[in-house]
Parts: C-alpha cells; sequence; structure tokens
C-alpha cells in the first residue's frame, strides 16, 4: 500500500446538494477539475503520503479513534477559497463542531504515527471544507465565486456518521460506523 485517505462521503440531502453544486459550476463555467472522475462529496480527514503503509495498522488506528464517538456534528455553511497546490480551489465551508475538530486532530496524531503526514495534517488550523470545483478554475476564479455567493445558499446541518477509508485509487477500503461501533 503507497497512499491512502481518511474521508467523511456525505449522505441524503447534503449529498445530492453538493453533488448538484459541483455539476452546475461544471456545466456553467465549463470547467472539468472536480468532475474529472465521478464527484463525491467529501470531507476530507486525513490525507496520508506516499510511501510503505501497513493498511492494518491504518484501519487499527481508525477504529481505535472511532470507538470514543457516536454521532458527531457539524454544519455546512457557505462557500470558502484557498490557493491550492494545483491551483484555486473553490468549496463548501464546513463549520466543525468541536466534537469534530478533536476527532480530526486525534485522527492525524495516531495516523501520523504510522505514516508521515500531508502537509495539510500538520497545519493547526485544519481546512473542512468539501471542494466544489477546483484546477482549471483560475481564470473564472471571479466568475464563479460571485456566482455561488450571489445565487447559491448552503446551510445544512450534518452528522459524521462513518469514517471512510480509501487507496490510493480512491476506491473504498473500509468504513468504519460511529453509530454501530
Amino acid at each position: 500500500m503507497t497512499e491512502f485517505f481518511v474521508e467523511f462521503w456525505f449522505h441524503g440531502y447534503a449529498k445530492r446538494r453538493l453533488k448538484g453544486l459541483i455539476w452546475k459550476v461544471a456545466r456553467k463555467f465549463r470547467v472539468r477539475g472536480a468532475i474529472k472522475e465521478r464527484p463525491v462529496p467529501h470531507m476530507a480527514l486525513f490525507y496520508g503520503t506516499p510511501g510503505p503503509v501497513d493498511i492494518r495498522k491504518v484501519l487499527a488506528a481508525v477504529q481505535t479513534i472511532g470507538r470514543n464517538y457516536r454521532l458527531v456534528p457539524f454544519r455546512v455553511e457557505g462557500f470558502d477559497w484557498r490557493d491550492g497546490e494545483k491551483g484555486k480551489v473553490i468549496a463548501a465551508y464546513i463549520a466543525a463542531s468541536p466534537e469534530l475538530k478533536r476527532l480530526r486532530q486525534e485522527l492525524a496524531e495516531e495516523l501520523s504515527k504510522i505514516c508521515v503526514p500531508h502537509r495539510f495534517d500538520t497545519q493547526p488550523d485544519f481546512w473542512f471544507h468539501s471542494v466544489i470545483a477546483f484546477k482549471d478554475i483560475d481564470s473564472k476564479f471571479d466568475q464563479i465565486w460571485r456566482y455561488l455567493n450571489e445565487t447559491e445558499k448552503l446551510s445544512i446541518d450534518q452528522h459524521l456518521l462513518r469514517i471512510t477509508v480509501l487507496n490510493e485509487n480512491r476506491r473504498i477500503i473500509r468504513e468504519y460506523d460511529l453509530m454501530l461501533q
């Protein structure tokens, strides 16, 4: 195993709404970065970096941390943007609850013992977000940003129910269900 990701995949209304926004922005502004592959609205919890990793240790760490949580609330609230590694990134902003911040911090600390963390994983103010558009949006950034903030409103209460572990091909290896433990 050379790379893995730990994420939360949205479900229900939030999933439909975010996926709809991704496709709407892609069609309206003819940008393809977020739809190059099948868009899956998600929130990253840990990025990891390429290198030898024992996936069993990763899964055990996720289970160990997950056992301490049940329903972890957060809110999808408006939009945010950052300069990413491949250009600008526009995302749905996630207002993280103290529980979500703590869960993510504990995951990062535990997984950092197993692998080299990505630079995003070690930042004190982790950016909780779900990507709407990225990579090929720099020249259209102002138009997309204005459109989203003037015509689209986001305010969705959610709960983190499962922690999803993906491989380097972004395929699910395993999920940890917080409610069922």
